[in-house]
């Protein structure tokens, strides 16, 4: 066994449980996937496991340390690219006895492990890197770079065990699939926390994590997601069932009642005609409403349990299960063109952007997605379109449209403002206050989060907030403008943007990487840079 966890616990400082009870055992060369919604602790089960972070309570059993891929979010640049690899003491040492100026610890350090510069090359140049120093820092590094530093680190020290955290983040599409290759091919045994769907699929493995223990499926992210709809088709067939015995019961009850207290008036005319005592009539009538009191009491338990257990099973349902967006459609007619560019470039004197010049058109309804490597001017393309700057060379004509522009940052959001406060800021409808508080419940954000910082929410939080503000202003762009929405969101989130992109009528401009969620998106043409 590669991986064993026993019971394993975190709990924050402020004593928070953020999971408990996790049990996981993961056979040698076995990959799988660890999806959860954001906060469920993907991350930081990653960490612990990696060795950087202790745990609550529990055990851990590995069959030897893990080789980590984390997330870089600026917490690296700081350190050198050797730095971050682990490698930097054994270089310097290595250069040190070539030099001739080694000591004995120079050699203990370098463990005769004499070629360690020519696998750090090798590896470097694997992932296109070659052209780095590996004593510079990390801080100039595109995302992209930094993200295959990391996994150049696995050719350097050849672990049994890799741990991914977000792997695909910032990859260019030949990145990409040149990590789907290695994933697929490297006999490691491999745990990969991701929301790139196409990954998942290739991981015949899915574990999901909530606050209370992970579920193990056998099978991809789609074997995870039928066996999910499945479960919820027999979540909802349960409640329907549990809705029908309730309803039942209290009809029961009711119809028990009142025939318990015609009985009991029938029993106290009958009784006045026999002439009984008035002391004797007294006892009968206590008794007769100890028995109906005990009546009484028997439905009611038995519809509180009802109810208790109804209640149980719709809070296992899925809190994004019915969110249903509806947007005005825009008013621009179908086909009408809103962009038209004709051997367009852009660039500095004799130097432009594009080895060939441009020519496309935008019309209303298109939904189009700007392909091209890293820096081959996708971000430039996006400001001629939205007006910012101007070609310049060729000809370029664009009417006035509406645009919302989303980058993987959701920088749309104020970070300076509470959740409440962004609200307001969208709210052109002028919504009255309680109106606003149920949008904020119907988009997943309960009473005690509406005065949190933006700048404290997750990814799949601002996208989240961001729709909710639409839905307040209820005023659809023309042109919804994504660049790598996908980047920041955990698979709640993602399936919640792809279902929302979907069911939009108006244009779309998609740049994304991700493969699997422009196949979602109905895309009709491409841009191609």
């Amino acid at each position: 066994m590669s991986i064993l966890i026993k019971q394993l616990s975190y709990i924050h400082p402020n004593r928070e449980i953020l999971f408990q009870n996790i049990n996981l055992s993961i056979s040698s060369g076995e990959k799988g996937s660890l999806i959860g919604n954001n906060g469920s602790g993907k991350s930081t089960l990653l960490q612990v496991l990696a060795g950087k972070m202790d745990i609550s309570s529990g055990e851990i059993l590995l069959s030897e340390k893990p080789y980590f891929v984390p997330q870089h979010l600026g917490q690296y640049d700081n350190c050198s690219i050797a730095q971050v690899l682990g490698i930097e003491e054994k270089i310097r040492a290595f250069h040190r006895i070539l030099e001739g100026n080694s000591s004995t610890e120079d050699f203990t350090l370098l463990d005769d492990d004499w070629n360690i510069e020519e696998r750090v090359f090798s590896a470097l140049n694997t992932w296109n890197l070659s052209h780095l120093d590996i004593f510079q820092s990390m801080q100039n590094l595109s995302g992209g770079e930094k993200t295959k530093i990391f996994l150049s680190g696995i050719a350097i020290h050849s672990p049994s065990i890799i741990l991914f955290d977000e792997p695909s983040n910032h990859l260019d599409r030949k990145s990409r699939v040149q990590l789907y290759d290695f994933i697929q091919n490297n006999t490691s045994t491999m745990l990969v926390v991701s929301h790139d769907r196409t990954l998942l699929n290739l991981l015949p493995h899915t574990y999901e994590l909530t606050k209370n223990g992970i579920q193990s499926y056998g099978g991809n992210y789609e074997f995870y997601k039928l066996k999910k709809e499945e479960n919820l088709e027999a979540l909802q067939n349960q409640i329907s069932e549990k809705e029908k015995e309730l309803r039942k019961s209290k009809k029961t009850a009711i119809d028990t009642m009142e025939r318990q207290q015609k009985q009991n008036s029938r029993g106290e005319k009958l009784n006045l005609k026999k002439g009984i005592p008035r002391i004797a009539m007294d006892t009968f009538k206590d008794q007769a409403e100890r028995s109906t009191s005990k009546l009484k009491g028997i439905h009611a338990d038995k519809i509180s349990d009802i109810s208790e257990n109804l209640s149980n099973l719709r809070n296992q349902l899925s809190r994004t299960n019915g969110l249903k967006l509806n947007f005005e459609k825009t008013n621009l007619h179908q086909g009408k063109i809103l962009v038209d560019a004709k051997e367009i470039n852009f660039g500095y004197g004799n130097s432009f952007l594009w080895t060939h010049p441009l020519s496309f058109q935008i019309r209303s309804g298109d939904r189009k997605v700007i392909s091209g490597q890293n820096g081959c001017g996708k971000s430039t393309l996006i400001k001629i379109i939205t007006g910012q700057i101007n070609p310049q060379i060729g000809a370029f004509n664009r009417t006035n449209f509406k645009f919302i522009y989303v980058d993987q940052d959701y920088s749309i959001i104020d970070n300076h403002l509470s959740i409440y406060e962004q609200i307001q800021v969208f709210n052109s409808r002028k919504l009255l206050e309680h109106e606003i508080k149920m949008l904020l419940n119907r988009f997943l954000f309960p009473k005690e989060t509406w005065d949190k910082r933006n700048e404290n929410l997750s990814g799949g939080e601002k996208m989240r907030l961001l729709l909710c503000c639409l839905q307040t202003s209820n005023n659809m762009p023309d042109i919804f403008i994504l660049d790598e929405p996908t980047n920041n969101l955990d698979i709640q989130s993602l399936e919640i943007l792809t279902q929302t992109i979907k069911d939009y009528q108006g244009t779309i401009l998609l740049i994304s990487h991700d493969e699997y969620f422009v196949a979602e998106m109905n895309i009709n043409s491409f841009i191609a840079l």
